[in-house]
């Protein structure tokens, strides 16, 4: 288990902001292009045939949801929200490029500007341990997710095995924040990340809360050998 301190900050998105300009490039450098992975097997992983309407969550840049759209074709209205419009402004950039046609809006996660049981598919990637209440995000994924609905989260977690797990750490408290900083110019930006990642609680853990939250059929997959989760959930 996690230490239940949890450090968030609730201005994240001014950083996100601030670093917008190098997010995908460092993503892929740091993980080694495994991001694109996860992604991909989260977008695999749906079970639905047809989705109606489609809301990807702290979407970034839209990575997620472009994965999930490569890998979905009858997906009539996706949509992707987040409180960087910097990176909202990359998101736009790319679909033109993609040719993709989706929605990227302004919206906070705990605050879901949509009725009750409208959603058929919600995502979120690498952005729930970014929100100040991670609990009120997941009441309102579960408000808004429709009867037959799935909800896909990915996070990251800790290896369980204790010789990769420290060479993880070391990786991620040390090398990660200099890279980071390095080329984004925000070297606090890629602490912060280390410092989010190592207190949130994942597997079991995180699961239970999704329960709490009113979410059924809830599961976990880990990726990478913990270094990140995909959970999986339903509102039946």
């Amino acid at each position: 288990m996690h230490n239940s301190e949890i450090i968030r900050n609730e201005g994240s998105w001014k950083m996100f902001n601030r670093i917008s300009k190098t997010y995908d490039r460092l993503n892929r450098i740091l993980s080694a292009g495994t991001d694109v992975r996860w992604r991909k097997r989260l977008a695999r992983s749906v079970n639905l045939r047809s989705v109606d309407t489609y809301l990807d969550l702290a979407t970034g840049t839209g990575d997620q949801l472009f994965a999930v759209c490569k890998e979905l074709y009858d997906i009539k209205k996706p949509v992707g929200t987040d409180m960087s419009s910097g990176m909202l402004d990359i998101a736009n950039q790319k679909k033109k490029r993609k040719k993709i046609s989706a929605d990227f809006l302004l919206g906070d996660a705990m605050k879901i500007d949509l009725p009750d049981s409208s959603v058929d598919l919600i995502t979120m990637s690498f952005g729930i341990r970014n929100v100040t209440s991670p609990a009120q995000v997941l009441s309102e994924i579960s408000r808004v997710l429709s009867l037959r609905g799935e909800v896909r989260i990915l996070e990251f977690g800790l290896p369980t095995n204790r010789l990769i797990r420290s060479g993880y750490l070391t990786y991620f408290r040390h090398l990660l924040p200099r890279i980071g900083g390095l080329i984004s110019g925000d070297r606090e930006a890629y602490r912060y990340l280390n410092r989010t990642s190592e207190s949130f609680p994942d597997g079991e853990d995180f699961c239970s809360m999704m329960k709490e939250a009113g979410l059924s059929n809830v599961s976990f997959r880990s990726l990478s050998t913990g270094v990140a989760y995909l959970y999986a959930g339903s509102k039946a």
